[in-house]
């Protein structure tokens, strides 16, 4: 046997992440642009201090008071409310999502999700040796309900994947596909509806979180990384039927959330309304991003997340590269022929379109 002794369907896999380069714009990893205040700073600054004066004592494994802040923050995008016991929280939502396979997923069981969805997703279902099936959306992204239907219903899946915007092209599910799916699926396994880009759709688009008292196998989830400007900090969580949570917990190593990553997602949660402040104007500029370039003839994937899906290329490594030698990083990332960018600044979005015209008039 080859050293190390790694799982044979490990072997050869380069890890999953995208290129860390220092470029004067970055618009790779649909981070929020805007950083916090100075007084949101301090905050977070003396809640660490505070945590830091009991790192002699584990923190609390059911992280109480953050559970019933992030109820709090949800219950304003449904009408029914949220309570404490439906709010699970972990180590970004990647580590919500690895959870969820871990107990819902396993040998003999199978997830499904619609490609293209985020790349992430298949790597979850491979490290719980879960099944990994995926459908296909439609030539605009959009599902196809009745063939989303008939594959859930032929595949008998324990774990359903929906990314809602989905990453890689922001597209926004419909609630009427949420219960669909959730109705297919039924009590034989869970509907997990991804909001991680959530705050950033559109006026007028629903979130899941509407469907929770409907459906018991219904899982929201969020994640700090994004619209909270909080991608250092490393909090992900979810909204769900509680006995959900409670299966979560079986999972979970012991102590997950350290007492300092709860001290400083409180206060993010503190000062939300300053850290959400820029959405609106993150939403207006991709907005803007999205009419330039379907002006200058792209194929443009409609968009509610801060990222922008746009095509279509011969050869999409080029154009890449072009941006990345004047400055501007993007993601290669989606079907074949497109490209993703993060909306930035209106600055880095004026480089961003120069560069890419730039890029265009040379390879003419």
């Amino acid at each position: 046997m080859t050293f190390p002794p790694l799982r044979e369907e490990l072997r050869g896999i380069e890890p999953y992440g995208a290129p860390q380069l220092d470029v004067p714009v970055q618009l790779n990893v649909n981070e929020n642009p805007y950083g916090p205040s100075a007084a949101c700073i301090a905050d977070i600054a003396e809640s660490a201090a505070q945590a830091a004066a009991t790192l002699n004592r584990y923190p609390d494994r059911e992280f109480v008071a953050l559970r019933e802040q992030l109820a709090s923050y949800l219950s304003k995008d449904t009408p029914a409310g949220i309570v404490p016991e439906q709010v699970w929280a972990a180590n970004g939502s990647n580590e919500v999502m690895l959870q969820l396979l871990q107990a819902f997923g396993g040998p003999g069981r199978t997830a499904v999700s619609f490609a293209p969805t985020y790349s992430m997703y298949p790597e979850y279902a491979r490290d719980t040796n879960t099944r990994w099936v995926a459908g296909h959306r439609a030539e605009d992204f959009s599902l196809d309900l009745d063939a989303a239907r008939d594959l859930v219903k032929t595949e008998r899946p324990s774990v359903v994947l929906l990314p809602s915007p989905n990453n890689p092209t922001g597209t926004a599910l419909p609630p009427e596909a949420v219960a669909v799916l959730c109705e297919a699926t039924g009590e034989d396994g869970v509907v997990v509806v991804d909001e991680a880009y959530g705050e950033f759709r559109r006026t007028g688009v629903p979130s899941a979180l509407e469907l929770l008292a409907t459906y018991r196998n219904l899982v929201v989830t969020r994640t700090m990384s994004k619209a909270f400007a909080g991608a250092g900090l490393r909090l992900g969580y979810l909204a769900a039927d509680p006995a959900i949570c409670d299966a979560i917990r079986v999972v979970r190593l012991p102590y997950h959330l350290s007492a300092v990553t709860q001290a400083v997602a409180l206060a993010a949660l503190r000062h939300a309304d300053e850290l959400l402040g820029k959405v609106d104007e993150l939403r207006a500029e991709r907005d803007a991003l999205v009419d330039w370039l379907r002006a200058q003839q792209y194929d443009v994937a409609d968009s509610d997340a801060n990222y922008v899906l746009f095509g279509r290329f011969a050869d999409r490594h080029a154009v890449w590269q072009g941006l990345l030698e004047r400055g501007v990083l993007i993601r290669e990332t989606g079907p074949d022929g497109w490209l993703r960018v993060s909306v930035g600044t209106p600055d880095e979005m004026a480089a961003f379109r120069a560069a890419l015209t730039d890029v265009n008039g040379e390879r003419a």
